[in-house]
């Protein structure tokens, strides 16, 4: 079985410093089963040694094509925003 690269969310104890974020790890498992979230787990604790200890995974999803370009140079979109307001048939409140 070949390892699927997979992105985990974690997230540390509410303190005087709180952290969160995400980072990558490749597994062989079933997406949030036992062995892939103990995979993501020992993947943390290389990229950030003893800190990691108390930290908590919070979700663990597949890597996609649209998540590949996060990595990339942000886009920004500078269009106006569209606002889609449900226009109703009859005036309420009136007689």
């Amino acid at each position: 079985m070949t390892a699927i690269t997979y992105i985990a969310h974690y997230q540390s104890p509410v303190s005087g410093d709180p952290q969160s974020g995400i980072f990558e790890f490749e597994s062989e498992h079933k997406m949030n089963s036992k062995m892939n979230l103990q995979d993501a787990r020992f993947r943390m604790l290389e990229l950030f040694g003893k800190d990691a200890l108390s930290w908590n995974i919070v979700k663990v999803e597949k890597r996609t094509a649209k998540s590949q370009v996060a990595d990339c140079q942000p886009a920004f979109d500078f269009r106006e925003p569209t606002h889609s307001r449900k226009v109703h048939a009859v005036k309420r409140g009136t007689l």
